[in-house]
Order: structure tokens, then sequence, then C-alpha cells
């Protein structure tokens, strides 16, 4: 199929098909696999794993996953550092509740901006630049921790330290370009369930650093500084093996592709223009403001809730909190999965209910935590809580690929910012003043999950429904051909630069559910080549 002048091998944009080809098949009846191309993972025609096997390092697909996660994992870890040392670092900086809250919010704000530059950045220039510089670039600020003097400072830094979160809209962007969308849940959810995974590691990694560091004979108030070179270094490291080993595409990088020709190159103004205008992004910025979101703001107050609320040791506080953000290790991986198989029965409607039981679910928990009284039972809501939320994210990124291709790295970017705008607003109305306490700022954070889960319920895509309405009757326009053709003019069209989302449209036909060995193509909307 590749080796025929003119067909679609790349996963990105439009592409030319003159990429090497060798022989390698797997069958399956869904998706078609490509027999031509040398990959170890059985492929699609994108050149998409249609496979996802979770120890293995097989190049390109698998080396791309661990490369993203761990690299969003570092970013966690070194943005939500501080969290677990806070009890130490208020008494050596004398900060305030408000500094404190103010510093929360800091760290999540920094990446609503970056977040939108990144997707962009993953449009035009690739993933693989876009995580290392930003990697490398940021850790420098995880060192100026260890030098900050005052509570401005702190502010300061944990804002800037925040931008490196934009690691996330590469990593699912990389994720979307790797894996066939039979399985992008459970990928998507996966690689960013492990790196959110950081939120909870940290917890247990820097109290631990700071015991180590204080056993060897430094002071409390040096010993909390120097921890910081740990994620520091980190940060460094990562960022030269992603700059190294990653690869944009399942073809090759995407410069080295559009040097020779295999792969246009987009306007920014066009792929920006597709991804504002379509409904669909707004909806799930507010969704994801209020799933990833709560997460987030969760990471930063959870630790000092249970050391104030039930009077525990700072490394038991944080062993507590941890589990929150470890949940990430299956919680997200499991609502990308519920996600696939979801859609594997009733389509994207399914997927669609998915997300908004598990996110409702996670909003219940979360009033819960807030109502607890006693250790056990906040424990419990904690962990249910966290599960829900997590499960949700995953959910999410197992539908944000299919809103638009032409335009993936601007929609992940925008539904990534609105993560951090969520966060960032929780934890400026419920944890920085003293008008709520932290038990009814949870309490309250979680009936705003619940109301802003409700507009998922007007998502619906022409081709394949929405929670109550079926697709489309119009024959052309409930077809995958037309939906995503539609995003570019007829001009494009003539060169051909949509050749790439008509590959796209064939392979995400199973989105259609139990209606895909059915529902015809009407003539005339794939070329004959394809």
């Amino acid at each position: 199929m590749a080796d025929i002048e003119g067909s679609p091998g790349s996963s990105m944009h439009g592409v030319t098909g003159r990429e090497p080809a060798f022989a390698f098949s797997v069958a399956s009846p869904a998706v078609p696999t490509d027999t031509t191309a040398k990959f170890t993972l059985p492929v699609d025609s994108e050149h998409k794993a249609k496979v996802f096997k979770l120890f293995s390092l097989a190049n390109p697909h698998m080396r791309t996953f661990h490369l993203s996660w761990i690299s969003f994992f570092t970013c966690f870890v070194s943005t939500f550092a501080a969290a677990p040392l806070v009890p130490i670092i208020r008494d050596n900086l004398n900060l305030t509740k408000a500094d404190i809250g103010n510093a929360g919010v800091a760290s999540v704000s920094g990446s609503i901006f970056s977040r939108l530059v990144m997707g962009a950045v993953c449009d035009l220039l690739g993933p693989r630049y876009g995580c290392a510089f930003l990697i490398m670039l940021s850790a420098p600020t995880v060192f100026c921790m260890s030098f900050i003097a005052g509570p401005s400072g702190y502010i300061a830094v944990r804002f800037m330290i925040g931008f490196s979160l934009a690691t996330f809209v590469s990593c699912q962007f990389w994720m979307s370009t790797m894996f066939n969308s039979k399985i992008i849940g459970l990928a998507n959810g996966t690689a960013a369930g492990w790196g959110n995974m950081g939120g909870g590691a940290t917890q247990l990694l820097m109290p631990l650093v700071y015991d180590i560091i204080r056993r060897c004979g430094a002071t409390p108030f040096i010993a909390w500084r120097i921890a910081f070179f740990v994620p520091g270094w980190m940060h460094v490291i990562m960022g030269i093996l992603v700059l190294t080993l990653g690869q944009d595409l399942p073809d090759g990088n995407l410069g080295a592709l559009q040097k020779k020709g295999n792969v246009a190159k987009d306007k920014f103004s066009k792929v920006l223009w597709y991804a504002i205008t379509n409904y669909r992004t707004w909806i799930f910025v507010l969704l994801y403001g209020y799933s990833m979101g709560v997460e987030l703001s969760t990471d930063n107050v959870i630790a000092e809730y249970f050391y104030d609320r039930f009077n525990l040791k700072l490394h038991t506080a944080g062993t507590i909190a941890a589990t929150f953000g470890m949940a990430n290790l299956v919680a997200r991986p499991f609502g990308g999965y519920a996600s696939d198989m979801a859609a594997r029965y009733f389509g994207m409607r399914g997927r669609l209910w998915v997300l908004w039981i598990l996110q409702t679910m996670g909003g219940a928990f979360c009033i819960w935590l807030g109502r607890a009284n006693s250790l056990p039972i906040a424990v419990l809501a904690m962990i249910l809580f966290s599960v829900g939320a997590q499960a949700a994210c995953g959910a999410t990124f197992g539908i944000i690929p299919f809103i638009s291709r032409r335009s993936l790295g601007i929609i992940s970017g925008l539904t990534g910012a609105g993560g951090n705008f969520g966060s960032g607003l929780t934890q400026l109305i419920f944890f920085s003043t003293t008008k709520f306490s932290t038990a009814q700022g949870l309490s309250w954070m979680g009936v705003m999950i619940v109301a802003c889960t409700l507009p998922v319920t007007l998502v619906h895509f022409p081709q394949w429904g929405g929670m109550f309405f079926p697709p489309s009757k119009d024959v052309v326009k409930s077809t995958e051909e037309y939906y995503y053709a539609s995003e570019w003019n007829e001009e494009e069209k003539q060169k051909g630069l949509h050749q790439g989302s008509l590959r796209f449209a064939e392979n995400s036909r199973s989105e259609r559910g139990r209606r895909v060995a059915s529902a015809p193509t009407p003539p005339n909307t794939t070329p004959a080549h394809v």
C-alpha cells in the first residue's frame, strides 16, 4: 500500500508515500495492517502501531512512549517538589497561608501559556524539539529553588518551573501520532498517567531526599535547598535523552521528512483557525479544567491538609498524599482503556458516556473527602476521588485525537492549558483565602466538578453522534472522510495536502462502534489509491 506513489504513509499532514517499505504483517479485521512497512510492531496505513506492548522498547513507537512519559514525570516531580516540604519551607521563608496558596496557583499558571505554545510547536516543528528544549530550558529554574530568600522569590520560581508542565502536550501529541485510534485511549492514558504519577512520587521522593541530607549533617533550612538539585539534574538528563533518542513520527523526524517532501509544511494560521472554530475544543477545555485541573490543585494542598487536619507527621502526611498522585499508575490508563472498550461496542457515543460517568463520580467523591471527619474515611474518599478524576483525564484524551486531525497539537495545547487554568481558578477561589477551610474548599471543588462535567452532553460528531443524539442522516456529511477533509480548502485538496486526513478518516471508522461492519462509505469520498 505504501509503495504506491502518492499514498500517505506518515502520521502527519500530507505525505507522498516515498518512505522505505519492507515486509511485516499482523492481520486485523477492523483496521488494515500495512504489510510493507518495516517496524517491530504491526502498523496501520499511517504507520501507527496497532498494538501496545508496555514493557517493550520497540523503535520508534514504544521508545517514544517511554521517553514521553518519563520526561513528563520529571516535570511533575519538579513542579510539585515544594509541596511536601512546605512545612519546612514556610518556616524558613516566613510564608503566610496566602503566600503558599499563591505559589500553588503560580505553579500551575505558568504552563497555561506554555501549553498553548507547545501545541503550535508540535504541529509545526514536532514534539521532539518541543519536549527536549522545554525540559532543558526549565532546568535552571529548578536549581534556582535552592537560592530563594523570601516569599516573592518562592512564588516567582514556582511559576517558572510550572512552564515545564507543557511537556504534557508533547506527550499526548506524540502518542496520537504513534498509536492507532483503536488503542489511542490506552496509549494516551498510560503515558499521561505515568507522567502525572510524578505528582505522587515527589511526595515520597522529596521528604526522603530531605531526610537523607539531614542525616548527613545539614540543617533543616539547608537540607530542603540541596534536595532541589535532584529534580534539577533529572531535567538535564531527560532533555538530552529525548533529543538524542526521540523521533517525531513513525517514519522519522518532522524536519527531515519535510525537506524530503514526504510531509507538507502547514500554516500556523490555518492550524489555529480550525482549532478555535471547533466548538468541541472549548467544551473539552472546560472539562479538562475540572479533571486534570482539580488533580493539580489537590497535589498542592493534600499533604498540608492531612498534616494539619489530622495532626500527622510530615513523612506520614506525605505518604498518604503520595497515594493520590500514585493512583495515576492505574487510574488514568484505566480511563483510557475504558474509553477504548466502550468505543469498541458503542463507538464515540460510548467514549462520551464513559467520560461523563467517571468525572461525575470523581466530583462526588471529592465532596465526600471534604466532609470526612476521620482519617480512614478521608483516605478512602481521597483514593476514590483520585481514581475518578484521573480516569476521567484518560477518557478525555481518548476523544481529543478525533476532534481534529489537522489541528491536533493546538487542540491538545488548549485542552492542557484548560487543565492548568481550572487548577489556578479553584486554588484562587478555595485555597488561597481564609474564607474557606481546606476541607470546605475540597467539598465546593467537588460541586464544581459535577456541574462543569455536564457540557459533555452537548458534544456531537455528525459521523458518530453524541450522548443522546444519533449521527447525522445526511449520507455525505455523516462520513469520516467529509468531517476531516472539511479542514482543507479546495486549493489545498488539489495539492493533495488532505491525503493524511483521509487516511486518518479511514482508520477512525472504528468509532462507529457496532455499525463499522455495516455502514458503507459513500463513493468518491476516498481516492481510488487509498
